[in-house]
């Protein structure tokens, strides 16, 4: 390969402590920084000063380019954004599931388009300031993705989307490093973004108000619908599925004696099933749009540690690839609110051994299972 690499760019202090360190390292580094910022009632997402993708962030990923002496280009991936993530981050709501948009954009945009993009400038590389680990299985050969030192701020989670390739080409320069020793780095090589906050956590939705931006985009989300208990019987009414997501307690404008909790929602029929908290637990799931990351494949169940949100500890389980694409987890203690739409991530020690979207759960489809679609009653 050669000595060209490709710093996706955000403005934030750790791509621009990439950057730095490349250049230091001696490569050849090109910045680019990607306008993703959607345009919505005549609002430029690109304008705000809190986007991440945003004209405020191309700035200061300017002068950092500028102050460690390398190109910076802006590169529009607009269309492709609202095509391949925001379109889908709707398509789930409507299906009433929680996406994580975040794992859509690493997939299609930070790595799948932006590696294309980087031949265009003869680069073979992309790195990125992603806190992850990168190395070589030394008996197969295979690239081994693995979570970052700092397991405060690992974002393998995110990451396993990946496919051997884009591993090949793929540098994160951070993951031996702590977020502080990375702000040290940045106040070493007198970067100006050196003390600049963390970024929002979804880049396109302004205060992180999920509840206008969906209905900005898609008011045909916002269909009231019956609020039924495990019984069947209707209890109250809510405002469309999209603002409810399994575990959620608050909000739900339904009186209780005791506490009553989101453990389903029925997109077909803008249902949404609540229940205590102990009927939040499931111990099986599956998942699609697998990803088998740092093996070759999973044809008997093997023993891993599982997360099913990015905040969430691992928990012990057993994965077994079912089809290419397909994954089933059974974990040996039942875990609290499976969400479909979120990814789960199994982990092998330090090193991800595949992942997916959520797709079902034996929870999943609890009152058509129980009730039928004719037993919801009046209370």
């Amino acid at each position: 390969m050669g000595n060209r690499i490709v710093v996706g760019m955000s403005g934030g202090v750790d791509s621009a402590v990439s950057a730095a360190l490349l250049k230091e390292q001696g490569y050849d580094v090109i910045g680019v920084t990607l306008n993703l910022s959607p345009r919505i009632d005549g609002e430029d997402a690109w304008e705000r000063d809190d986007s991440c993708c945003g004209l405020a962030a191309s700035e200061d990923a300017r002068r950092i380019a500028d102050r460690l002496g390398i190109p910076h280009y802006v590169l529009n991936f607009r269309d492709v954004f609202a095509e391949k993530v925001i379109a889908n981050f709707l398509d789930e709501y409507r299906r009433g599931r929680t996406p994580n948009p975040c794992v859509r954009c690493n997939d299609h945009i930070k790595f799948g388009t932006v590696l294309l993009k980087a031949r265009a400038l003869d680069a073979d590389l992309v790195a990125t300031g992603h806190y992850a680990r990168v190395d070589t299985d030394p008996e197969t050969g295979r690239r081994v993705l693995r979570k970052a030192v700092d397991l405060r701020k690992d974002q393998s989670y995110v990451l396993y989307v990946l496919t051997q390739e884009e591993l090949r080409r793929t540098v994160f320069p951070l993951g031996k490093l702590t977020k502080q020793e990375t702000r040290e780095l940045a106040r070493k090589f007198q970067l100006p973004v050196a003390n600049k906050p963390e970024s929002q956590e979804i880049c396109f939705v302004s205060e992180r108000n999920y509840g206008d931006f969906l209905m900005k985009l898609a008011p045909d989300i916002a269909q009231p619908g019956p609020i039924v208990d495990l019984d069947g019987r209707v209890i109250g009414e809510h405002r469309g599925i999209a603002f409810y997501t399994i575990g959620q307690r608050r909000g739900l404008g339904v009186i209780s004696r005791d506490p009553l909790y989101v453990v389903d929602v029925d997109a077909d029929a803008r249902t949404i099933v609540v229940g205590p908290e102990e009927a939040l637990f499931d111990s099986e799931l599956t998942a699609d749009e697998a990803n088998v990351v740092s093996v070759a494949a999973i044809a008997q169940p093997r023993p891993v540690k599982a997360r099913i949100r990015y905040r969430m500890a691992d928990a012990d389980a057993f994965v077994h690839q079912t089809a290419p694409g397909q994954l089933h987890i059974r974990f040996v203690e039942p875990q609290r609110a499976i969400t479909p739409g979120q990814a789960v991530v199994c982990y092998d020690g330090d090193v991800v051994v595949a992942g997916g979207t959520i797709n079902r759960t034996r929870r999943t489809g609890i009152r058509e299972r129980l009730f039928g679609r004719a037993a919801i009653t009046s209370a």
